[in-house]
């Protein structure tokens, strides 16, 4: 038996490129139970990350005890991670789950019905729309819902209420993503797949601390490192994480210097002739700009800028510009940082630089943290329109308003969707009153954690949450809604490379909990939204028939689902989209044939100024002609939001930890992930500690002009200036440290409310603080010894 706590990413499995990768079953069980002693089990993929791993729920007498990974499945064959084995049936089959309905009276939560908890919801939401309109409203979502609850909320908001107040924390996560791709490509969706792991010469991660986020992915890689023909690997990461451990080169950046290291590479793939002109000038537009844009950038001085040596600068754009095929994958480290979306979309600039997409190898994935967060940007639940349609192409409106049956005019459409961080912000002015959070935990997520707790427990703020748990955000609910999890109902997910999964009901939820998709039909029922027919908005009478409309709304668009059904995702593997008469085993890569959805009557939008995040508009993009081309499009470097100085002179930056995730609403449930990292830490290089005289484990003070946190310090291979804390942990530490005192450790106490200009995508990787020791330690922090938090020293 393997310690999958010890040893995150299993039993290595070598194969050569282009070979398969080999099936590896991976299991856990509860207690001393058997296989044998398992009643039966049940079809699911995991919700733990983005990765999607195909996996079966072991049911015992009707309750979860454990979970297998399927080895017919393309995306793990069979392996799962330390999150995916223990808090995917752990975190949900818990005693403290809510089971019923609660309302706030006289300043407290009590218990009440479902129909009591569900008229006060509709006589607020009804009064507040017949008193202040459909503006009043907003909705903020999840990332780990299922395609048919996202679905049905995208059209309650949309065509019920006619809000543009709609959207998730994919926003926090993934919003840089969609965006990229956007603007690079014409529409959403992921160019590359997993498989090009297999094939692939060069692998580079940009921002990416896959062997945490993404455990079973960074599995495949490991696989082809140790086998026969392993690729090059390059990390662009501040942390001295396990990609660069096993890197051939690691660009260690400063945080918010991206954008300058992107620029660089790009220069140097055209100056040594790397580029491939024959395909710039046949499918792709914006050579000219891109190349002046990037001629002052030489390693030298970008090197200046990121504090890297020019020298690695110039061998990472060399293993780029003469691998035949290259895989790039980008996450928060790019997505959460300055200059979000610019950054992001010169990963795209270098694979259309060398016509590298769209054959095995020649992958490129704007990845996703969360399980589901491709659903949410699909169906529209996050303030885009479903099916990848355009908010500025009017007969893209016209579309929607004649599937659904309903006036266009109520679909909102004459300005851009709101996005998260406004959201809170109407909230906070007042113009919002009504505010629905599904699935995510906003009281410890954003920013500036003191101004979100103030804005949630305003009086004038009716907030209806819907949990599986009392979380921070719902303890300052007026009503809290007990859901299902996974595992308790049926539907379907999409993972970051394209791939459909269906996951089966295999238990009853808790007492009186129902799923996501029933609280919003049971919703849209009581507010009496119709059709122009005067029937029901929604008459689904379940997730099959949801999945059948939605199937509808995607046919023709670049996500077409058409060509899908429960059926035909029961039994084997995933499927990716899309998936339709052309494809009816569905398409494993994008783009092979040059064709980007970039036409303006097909595109998803016209495009942004990269810098200030002014829109292009309709009549400069077709004037452009883009004719099924791709944008080579970027802006000038500048520096982040906030730089340290005087009084704040370290860099923050936050992350994850491959034994939890977000919030930890499942995680910290399960007693294996939940010992391996327990309390909230914070990581300083070994200079910076030495300078400031602190050793592993004191009790230190970081404070930023937004805040401040005490944890104990790990002593890591973080570079020298900056510090590290993982975001999972809540504002409150009840538990005692070694002064007996409990303390706030929520690393978002200390970041910045500002945002990318196009994709609106917070920055939590830049902010300035100051460090000071507030005593000794009595031990190690409690951070894990076999990640990037390793200590620095070696083992403790």
């Amino acid at each position: 038996m393997v310690d999958r706590i010890a040893d995150i990413w299993g039993t290595r499995t070598p194969f050569p490129g282009g070979g398969e990768w080999p099936e590896r079953a991976d299991i856990a069980l509860a207690g001393d139970l058997t296989e044998a002693d398992v009643d039966h089990w049940v079809q699911s993929a995991c919700v733990l990350c983005s990765n999607g791993c195909g996996c079966d729920i072991a049911v015992k007498d009707g309750v979860m005890v454990g979970i297998r990974g399927r080895t017919q499945d393309r995306v793990n064959k069979g392996r799962l991670g330390p999150k995916g084995l223990f808090a995917s049936w752990q975190g949900v089959a818990n005693k403290d789950r809510l089971t019923q309905p609660l309302m706030r009276e006289n300043g407290r939560l009590v218990e009440t019905d479902w129909d009591t908890a569900m008229t006060r919801i509709a006589n607020q939401s009804a009064k507040l729309l017949k008193d202040k309109g459909p503006l009043s409203h907003g909705f903020y979502t999840s990332g780990q819902l299922f395609l048919e609850e996202y679905y049905a909320l995208a059209v309650i908001g949309k065509a019920g209420i006619g809000t543009p107040h709609m959207d998730g924390n994919t926003r926090l996560c993934t919003a840089t993503a969609a965006t990229a791709l956007k603007e690079t490509f014409g529409a959403d969706g992921q160019p590359g797949a997993y498989e090009d792991i297999d094939s692939c010469d060069a692998v580079f991660l940009y921002g990416h601390n896959m062997p945490e986020t993404q455990t079973v992915l960074w599995s495949r890689i490991l696989d082809r490192l140790e086998g026969p023909t392993p690729p090059n690997l390059v990390c662009v990461d501040p942390r001295n994480t396990e990609v660069a451990r096993h890197a051939d080169v690691h660009l260690a950046v400063r945080p918010g210097t991206n954008l300058a290291l992107m620029h660089a590479l790009v220069r140097e793939v055209l100056h040594n002739g790397w580029h491939d002109s024959a395909y710039i000038n046949q499918h792709t537009l914006g050579f000219p700009e891109l190349a002046k844009t990037v001629e002052e950038w030489t390693p030298e001085a970008a090197a200046e800028v990121c504090g890297v040596n020019a020298d690695d600068i110039r061998a990472a754009a060399r293993i780029f510009g003469t691998s035949t095929n290259v895989l790039s994958t980008v996450l928060q480290g790019f997505y959460q940082s300055s200059q979000a979306t610019a950054s992001s979309c010169q990963v795209n600039n270098l694979h259309l630089l060398r016509g590298m997409l769209g054959r095995p190898g020649a992958g490129l994935l704007q990845m996703n943290g969360q399980p589901t967060a491709q659903n949410n940007r699909e169906c529209g639940a996050d303030g885009d329109l479903p099916g990848f349609r355009n908010w500025g192409n009017q007969d893209h409106i016209e579309e929607l308003a004649t599937l659904w049956n309903v006036d266009p005019a109520i679909i909102p459409h004459w300005a851009p969707p709101t996005h998260a961080m406004q959201i809170f912000r109407y909230a906070e002015q007042g113009s919002i009153n009504f505010l629905w959070v599904s699935a995510t935990n906003p009281a410890v997520s954003l920013p500036e954690l003191h101004r979100i707790r103030e804005i949630l427990a305003k009086p004038e703020l009716f907030l209806v949450v819907q949990d599986l748990y009392l979380t921070e955000t719902a303890e300052l609910a007026d009503v809290v809604l007990p859901a299902a999890a996974w595992g308790e109902k049926t539907g379907t997910f999409t993972n970051a490379s394209r791939v459909v999964h269906l996951s089966e009901k295999a238990v009853e939820p808790p007492g009186n909990a129902r799923s996501d998709l029933d609280i919003f039909l049971d919703y849209s029922r009581r507010m009496g939204f119709t059709t122009l027919d005067g029937d029901p908005l929604l008459t689904w009478q379940g997730p099959e028939e949801a999945f059948e409309a939605w199937k509808e709304c995607s046919r023709g668009r670049p996500c077409d689902y058409t060509g899908l059904s429960y059926g035909k995702l029961r039994g084997g593997s995933g499927i990716p989209w899309p998936c339709n008469d052309q494809h009816p085993e569905g398409t494993t890569r994008l783009y092979g044939d040059a064709s980007f959805p970039s036409d303006p009557d097909y595109c998803e939008n016209y495009g942004h100024d990269l810098l200030t995040g002014a829109e292009v508009g309709e009549e400069k993009y077709r004037a452009d002609a883009p004719s099924s081309r791709a944008w080579l499009k970027t802006t000038e470097y500048h520096p982040p939001h906030e730089e340290p100085d005087h009084d704040y002179p370290l860099r923050f930056t936050t992350g994850r930890t491959a034994y939890h995730f977000h919030t930890r609403t499942k995680t910290a449930r399960s007693r294996q992930l939940n010992a391996a990292a327990p309390r909230m830490w914070v990581e300083l290089s070994v200079g910076d500690a030495t300078a400031l005289g602190i050793s592993e484990g004191d009790i230190v003070r970081v404070t930023s002009r937004r805040g401040m946190i005490e944890a104990p310090v790990r002593v890591s291979g973080v570079r020298q200036g900056t510090i590290f804390a993982p975001f999972h942990y809540g504002y409150w530490d009840s538990s005692q440290d070694g002064a007996g005192q409990p303390h706030a450790t929520a690393a978002n106490e200390l970041t910045i409310t500002e945002w990318d200009p196009v994709s609106k995508q917070p920055i939590f990787k830049n902010a300035a603080v100051n460090v000071e020791k507030i005593r000794s330690g009595n031990g190690p922090a409690p951070a894990p010894n076999t990640t990037a938090s390793r200590p620095a020293g070696g083992p403790l």
